[in-house]
C-alpha cells in the first residue's frame, strides 16, 4: 500500500484518490523541521494575542461582522459558534470516498504551515481517516468563497463531538464514534474553526476525483471508437500517423495512436473500408477525445496547485512574524477547471451517443441488423438496443444541459462582504453529475458495440485477427453479458457495466 505523507512534500491528484478508496495510508510527517514550523504558528498567534490582539476571526466576528470585537473570555467559544451556525447544509451527503478525500485535502492545506493550527488539531483530523469516522457532509450550501464554509463545518463539528458520522456503514453520533476509539473531542484554539472551514477543500477533493474519472473515461472512449470503427467496416486511414502530423495537437495525436493500435493492421490486410469517409462521430473522434488529453496538464496544474496551497484567511507566517489578510479561500481556479472539464466530458457523451445512433440504424450501420438485434429473421417484434439508444440520448442531453458554467453565477452574499464568489463547489458537483451520465452512455456503448462485433463474427464478416486490439475487452464483456437475441431487460447489465467502469475494471489503453 502506498504511503501518502502530510508535511513538506507536495501530493498529487492520484494520492488523494488512493486515500479516498483506502488504497493508500495517510500519515503526518515526522520531519523535525516540519513539526517545528507547525508548532511555531500557534505559538506566534498566542504571542500576538497577548501583546495586541486584533486578529480577524480570532478576536473579531466573521465576515461582515469583522468590526465586532469579541471579549477575551469568548475566544474559544467563537470558533465553536462558527461551526454551529454553518450547520445548515442540505442535499445528499457526499459518499465515503469523497468524504475521505475532503479530510485529506484539508489536512494537506493546513500542513502547509500557514494556518496557525496546533498538532492536536492535525491529530484529530488524522484520527477520522485512521478509524474511518466519516462526517455526514451535505453537498449543498457552498458558494466557493469564503471557501467551503458550510460543508467543512461538518468536518469541524465531528472532531468536537457534534453532529452525526458514518462508521462501518452505520450512522451514529460523532461523540459515540470518538468514544469508541478512546478519542476526546477537541477544544478549538481561537483560529482553528476558521482554519478548517475557510478553505477550498471540498471543491478540490471533488475535482481530484473528477479528474481521475475523466482520464479513465477518455481512454475508454478511445477503445470504444476503435470498436465502432470495426463494427462499421470503417476507414482505418482516418487515424493514420501521417495525417495527424499535419495538425500536431499532442493529445489528439495520442488518441489517434491508441485507436490505430486497436485497429491493428486491418487496412493492410485487404479489407477495404465501406466508404471513403466515415461520419464525423468516428472520423473526428481524436479531435474530440484529444481535447481532454491536451487540456489535462493545465487542469492538473490548477487542481494540484490548489491542493498544495494554504487557502484560508488570514494567513499566519511565523517566519516573518506576519498576519496577512487576503482571499486565498476563493476557488476560481477549481471553478474554471471543473467548468472546463464538464464541457469536455459532455462532448465525450455526445460523441458516444452519435456513434451508437449510427450503429443501431439499419440505414447507416452498413449491413448490421436493425437495432443490433441478435434474433435471426424476426426483427418485427425484436428491437434489441432500440430503447438503450433512446436512454443514451436522454443521458447525453442531461449531461449537455449541465455544461452551463457555474462560475458565471456569482451571487452577492453575507451582507455584501462576500460580493463576488467562485461557485467552485457547484462547478465540481456539476462535473461529477456529467461524469455519471457520460459513464452511463459509455456503458450502453460498450454493450452495444460488443454486440455489433459479435454479430459481425457470427456472420463471418470479420476475422478474429482484425479484432486483436479490442478482443481482450470483448472477452471481459462476454464474462458478464450474453448476446441479446430475444429481447430482454438490460437494466441490470447496464448497472453492472457502469459499476465496473467506475471501478476502472475494463481494459483500456492508458
Amino acid at each position: 500500500m502506498k504511503k501518502v505523507e502530510i508535511g513538506n512534500k507536495t501530493i498529487t491528484i492520484e494520492d488523494i484518490c488512493l486515500v479516498s478508496r483506502k488504497e493508500a495510508s495517510l500519515s503526518l510527517s515526522k520531519d523535525p523541521n516540519w513539526i517545528k514550523r507547525m508548532l511555531a504558528g500557534p505559538a506566534f498567534l498566542e504571542k500576538i494575542l497577548q501583546e495586541r490582539g486584533n486578529i480577524y476571526g480570532v478576536t473579531t466576528g466573521y465576515g461582515d461582522s469583522c468590526d465586532k470585537e469579541v471579549a477575551k473570555e469568548h475566544y474559544h467559544t467563537l470558533p465553536l459558534h462558527l461551526t454551529r451556525f454553518h450547520g445548515c447544509g442540505l442535499g445528499d451527503h457526499f459518499d465515503a470516498a469523497t468524504t475521505r478525500a475532503i479530510i485529506a485535502v484539508r489536512l494537506n492545506s493546513l500542513g502547509r504551515g500557514y494556518s496557525g493550527v496546533t498538532m492536536g488539531l492535525m491529530d484529530s483530523l488524522m484520527a477520522l481517516i485512521e478509524h474511518d469516522i466519516l462526517p455526514l457532509v451535505p453537498q449543498e450550501g457552498s458558494v466557493g468563497a469564503s471557501g467551503d464554509l458550510t460543508p467543512l463545518s461538518y468536518i469541524a463539528a465531528a472532531i468536537v463531538g457534534e453532529r452525526n458520522v458514518s462508521h462501518e456503514g452505520k450512522v451514529i453520533s460523532a461523540a459515540e464514534a470518538l468514544a469508541k476509539f478512546g478519542l476526546k473531542p477537541i477544544r478549538f484554539q481561537p483560529k482553528e474553526g476558521l482554519a478548517i472551514m475557510n478553505g477550498t477543500a471540498v471543491m478540490t477533493a471533488v475535482a481530484c476525483l473528477a479528474f481521475e474519472r475523466a482520464d479513465y473515461l477518455a481512454n475508454l472512449c478511445c477503445r470504444l471508437t476503435a470498436m465502432v470503427s470495426l463494427a462499421l467496416k470503417g476507414n482505418a486511414y482516418h487515424f493514420d500517423e501521417r495525417l495527424f502530423e499535419a495538425k500536431p495537437h499532442p493529445g489528439q495525436i495520442d488518441v489517434a495512436r491508441k485507436i490505430r493500435l486497436d485497429l491493428g493492421e486491418i487496412h493492410k490486410d485487404g479489407i477495404m473500408p465501406h466508404r471513403l469517409q466515415d461520419p464525423y462521430s468516428v472520423r473526428c473522434a481524436p479531435h474530440i477525445i484529444g481535447v481532454f488529453f491536451d487540456a489535462s496538464p493545465m487542469l492538473r496544474q490548477f487542481i494540484e496547485n490548489e491542493l498544495n496551497s494554504a487557502n484560508d484567511n488570514p494567513i499566519i507566517d511565523p517566519d516573518s512574524s506576519s498576519i496577512m489578510h487576503g482571499g486565498h479561500f476563493y476557488g476560481g481556479h477549481i471553478a474554471f477547471a471543473m467548468d472546463s472539464l464538464k464541457n469536455i466530458v459532455a462532448n465525450l457523451a455526445d460523441l458516444l451517443d452519435r456513434q451508437l445512433a449510427v450503429l443501431v440504424d439499419e440505414k447507416f450501420n452498413r449491413g448490421l441488423p436493425p437495432n443490433l438485434s441478435g434474433k435471426t429473421g424476426e426483427f418485427a417484434y425484436n428491437h434489441g438496443f432500440k430503447a438503450v439508444q433512446i436512454g443514451a440520448s436522454a443521458w447525453t442531453a442531461e449531461a449537455l444541459k449541465n455544461t452551463m458554467p457555474a462560475s458565471v453565477f456569482s451571487r452577492s452574499t453575507e451582507c455584501h462582504n462576500q460580493d463576488k464568489v467562485s461557485m467552485g463547489t457547484i462547478a465540481a458537483r456539476d462535473c461529477i453529475r456529467v461524469l455519471e451520465l457520460t459513464e452511463q452512455v459509455a456503458a450502453a456503448c460498450l454493450l452495444a458495440f460488443t454486440q455489433a462485433l459479435w454479430l459481425r463474427q457470427r456472420a463471418h464478416q470479420i476475422k478474429d485477427s482484425h479484432l486483436a486490439g479490442v478482443l481482450p475487452l470483448m472477452n471481459q464483456v462476454g464474462s458478464i453479458f450474453e448476446l441479446v437475441e430475444d429481447d430482454r431487460p438490460l437494466e441490470s447489465d447496464l448497472r453492472q457495466t457502469i459499476d465496473l467502469i467506475r471501478s476502472r475494471h475494463w481494459e483500456v489503453l492508458l
